[in-house]
């Protein structure tokens, strides 16, 4: 059976790696949009804290004995911290400033973290094995699915949701909304804002990172992993709208999906379509699809 002269076996295969792709873009998107929507940062260190999740998950195994499943947990919540020291030496002088020194910060902490540990591992890809329990596919009949791959798409479309809701339906993202608008207000209802900023960048780049632990037994763990996907992610974040959070989710997924179809259709643009599509986008829509024109 062909889809548009597409054998279903080839096809179905590119719209799954597209998917998995755009699970993983969602999830960094997603807290990209969480750390500009509620701090006002562009967080270009995002790329070296994904990478970082995937690194301490290969390290937790090779030098602790530590599974996948004990670092799915340790690695976001060690990334979070550093993430929240980050916020309290650096970042917090730089709110009342422009945008662009946030960037360039973030930027000299990403050169910062990839250089450590490129000194240390140098630039070729760490293996890391598919976990015992999701190893193997399943049959669906015009295919073979991957559970690892599986996997990968329902945990990340699942935090994705729990964070839109999370954020956009409860009262604590209510406050978190509230006290980047009015912190003096908010302050004077006894909500400490210094600290819910900096739980909030904490969250933010924890995301990442547990993004980097799914990407971990699927891409080879290198110290330039992330550089390599944070400009497709920037791309993503402005189609969507910079700091919306259901349009971090939605275009993620969806673009994942063009990008892996792309590949089947015409492969000569894979490459190219996010980018392309950025520009038409912004051509029409400025502040992105779901984004708030000022």
């Amino acid at each position: 059976m062909d889809i548009f002269g597409i054998p279903i076996q080839a096809f179905m295969g590119q719209l799954l790696l597209g998917l998995v792709n755009g699970s993983f873009y969602a999830m960094l998107s997603l807290g990209l949009a969480v750390i500009f929507g509620l701090l006002n940062v562009i967080n270009f260190a995002h790329g070296a804290l994904y990478m970082l999740g995937a690194l301490l998950t290969w390290m937790g195994m090779a030098y602790f004995g530590l599974n996948y499943w004990v670092m799915l947990v340790v690695a976001p919540l060690m990334v979070g911290v550093f993430g929240m020291i980050i916020e309290r030496t650096l970042l917090k002088w730089l709110y009342k400033l422009d945008h662009l020194y946030g960037l360039l910060l973030t930027f000299g902490v990403t050169l910062m973290i990839e250089g450590i540990f490129r000194s240390i591992y140098g630039v070729s890809g760490q293996p890391y094995s598919t976990p015992e329990l999701l190893r193997g596919v399943t049959n669906l009949g015009f295919m073979f699915l991957p559970n690892y791959r599986a996997w990968v798409v329902v945990a990340s479309i699942t935090v994705c949701m729990l964070t839109w809701f999370v954020i956009e339906k409860t009262k604590l993202g209510s406050y978190l909304r509230a006290g980047t608008e009015n912190p003096k207000l908010v302050e004077a209802f006894g909500v400490n804002v210094p600290l819910m900023v900096t739980l909030t960048y904490g969250f933010g780049v924890a995301l990442a990172a547990f993004a980097g632990v799914l990407s971990a037994p699927v891409i080879q763990i290198s110290p330039l992993m992330g550089s390599h996907l944070i400009i497709t992610v920037f791309a993503v974040v402005v189609i969507g709208g910079m700091g919306s959070i259901l349009g971090a989710i939605v275009t993620g997924l969806v673009l994942g999906i063009v990008e892996g179809l792309t590949k089947v259709f015409y492969p000569e643009l894979s490459a190219t379509v996010v980018f392309i599509i950025m520009a038409i986008v912004l051509m029409i829509r400025p502040a992105g699809l779901f984004g708030r024109e000022k």
